[in-house]
């Protein structure tokens, strides 16, 4: 398998679940300053032109974060990823989609992207402080399902490597703090090999 992705997007969360996962994958950066995402070779791969991608062995292209997580975790079950069971399943795609979503695409993708939803620059910090808003609410609802826990629910899961790069992205590129049980999974997210591995691969040390 191959992964396509661009340092710091949400494709590293895909990279946690792959290098978690203990058998080989390629990489692939798609870089996102020159635009690769939206030129040959790439977008004639994939016509979406965005992160992650998946190719698989069997030659055919998986798109959609909660879709690449999902199979990954299906393809391997000795890696334990996902719990047993339909109703435990489907508690965590209900958590990957919310993260992936709202607190993703309906938060920092307004912090990052501002100028997308106004075409008033001088509406842009309001529209930032909007996806602020955002991000800080969802933390708190998954603070509240994360509890005392370990992680998400209760075993590791997609769910943990899902919510370690929105993690990543609030307390090391945005600056929002975590409620203290988060930033306590953030740090034990962090103390897992596969997520060094992943990050010293991005570079993000």
């Amino acid at each position: 398998m191959k992964l396509f992705y661009f340092p710091n997007t949400c494709a590293l969360g895909i990279h946690v679940i792959l290098e978690e996962i203990g058998k080989p994958f390629e990489l692939e950066s798609v870089d996102f300053r020159t635009g690769a995402q939206r030129k040959a070779p790439y977008i004639t791969l994939n016509p979406k032109g965005k992160v992650p991608a998946l190719l698989r062995d069997d030659g055919t292209l998986l798109t959609e974060f909660p879709a690449i997580a999902w199979y990954v975790a299906r393809l391997n079950p000795q890696a334990r990823l996902l719990p047993e069971g339909i109703d435990g399943e489907a508690r965590v795609l209900e958590l990957v989609d919310y993260l992936i979503s709202t607190v993703h695409m309906r938060g920092f993708t307004r912090i990052f992207r501002a100028s997308a939803f106004t075409p008033t620059t001088a509406d842009e910090p309001a529209v930032k402080q909007t996806g602020r808003d955002v991000v800080v609410d969802g933390l708190k609802f998954v603070s509240h399902t994360l509890g005392a826990q370990a992680y998400l629910l209760g075993d590791y899961s997609i769910a943990d490597a899902t919510l370690f790069f929105l993690e990543h992205w609030a307390a090391d590129r945005v600056k929002i703090p975590l409620p203290d049980n988060i930033a306590a999974h953030y740090a034990r997210m962090r103390e897992r090999p596969a997520v060094q591995r992943a990050l010293a691969a991005e570079g993000l040390g």
